[in-house]
């Protein structure tokens, strides 16, 4: 079954769709309430996944292959106890990467 769970923000609250089957989920409302409040912050949530971007951006810059772009691509699930976390698709996370080259290399690039 579904739950609504609200999300304070700096910004206000937002309330976002939850599945209660999900590990970690704890309802938090009184009984007979529509809309459970999460553990924390929305900001805060998003950090751990700001952390894992940053990461791999930083790993797969430079080196040998030098890409002039690298596109991240991954969903992001909302758990009211967990935070924000990296969706899977199948059995494992999905992390989506492209590497764009729009110059030529240079024979000492080669």
């Amino acid at each position: 079954m579904n739950e609504l769970v609200r999300w304070q923000t700096e910004n206000g609250t937002i309330v976002v769709e939850t599945d209660d089957l999900e590990p970690g989920f704890q309802s938090v409302s009184r009984a007979g309430d529509l809309i459970h409040d999460a553990a924390g912050k929305l900001e805060d949530a998003f950090q751990n996944v700001r952390d894992a971007a940053q990461t791999a951006l930083s790993s797969l810059r430079g080196g040998d292959l030098n890409p002039d772009g690298i596109e991240l691509e991954f969903g992001v699930k909302l758990n009211a106890a967990a935070g924000a976390v990296i969706a899977k698709t199948t059995a494992e996370a999905h992390l989506k990467v492209k590497m764009t080259w729009g110059r030529p290399r240079t024979e000492e690039e080669a």
